[in-house]
């Protein structure tokens, strides 16, 4: 037999082999009627996680200011501001490189509720008063407002709550984030003498800002 034909016979015997070890595999099964099989699918669903956020709260709506201190040239009135809380829930990775956060304050005037002249907001101060102020010393009060029927205590600080005055703030959100911290405030009306007897009110305005 020459060389040709034994290549040809080889190769022959060669596919011989693959094809009958193909024919060798088992058939795939076929199930009757009736027959079935469960497949178990599950999933595992995470918790939203939710952002942080940085927040103020007021323990009251309104305060009454009730006369005492009056002398025989003013008349005063005080009260106290109900308790203001910051929150913030945000992670140190959260909160913007140098933020600081404060609360400011402004006050309206005082409209009578029947004709009166207005008593202007310059007759209100405030004493800020930190009621919690965290551990690191960071939060801190803002500094007393006293009326414009006083002298000043700090300089220029004798104008009353006209303008947004200091609360309660913080020059370093990153460093006091993930608690609450909270401030309440002295409150004084003092008004001349003379002032017309009858009921006043005003709108004192708290705003959040970082």
């Amino acid at each position: 037999m020459n060389t040709w034909n034994r290549k040809r016979l080889f190769a022959a015997g060669a596919a011989g082999a693959v094809l009958a070890g193909t024919m060798a595999l088992p058939s795939p099964a076929v199930a009757g009627d009736g027959d079935g099989a469960d497949v178990h699918v599950t999933v595992d669903i995470q918790k939203i996680k939710e952002p942080g956020v940085l927040a103020m709260s007021i323990a009251g709506n309104s305060v009454v200011l009730s006369e005492d201190g009056s002398t025989l040239l003013v008349r005063q009135f005080v009260g106290t501001l109900p308790t203001v809380t910051v929150t913030d829930t945000r992670t140190t990775e959260e909160v913007p490189t140098g933020a600081a956060w404060a609360v400011l304050g402004s006050a309206g005037d005082f409209v009578g509720n029947a004709g009166q002249a207005p008593i202007s907001a310059g007759h209100l101060g405030w004493k800020p008063r930190l009621v919690n102020g965290g551990s690191t010393g960071l939060v801190t009060e803002g500094e007393e407002v006293v009326t414009v029927l006083d002298d000043p205590t700090q300089p220029g600080n004798n104008v009353g709550l006209v303008d947004q005055e200091l609360l309660v703030s913080t020059y370093d959100s990153a460093a006091v984030t993930g608690s609450a911290y909270s401030v309440n405030a002295d409150l004084y009306l003092r008004t001349p003498a003379d002032v017309a007897a009858g009921s006043y009110a005003s709108t004192l305005t708290l705003s959040l800002f970082e």
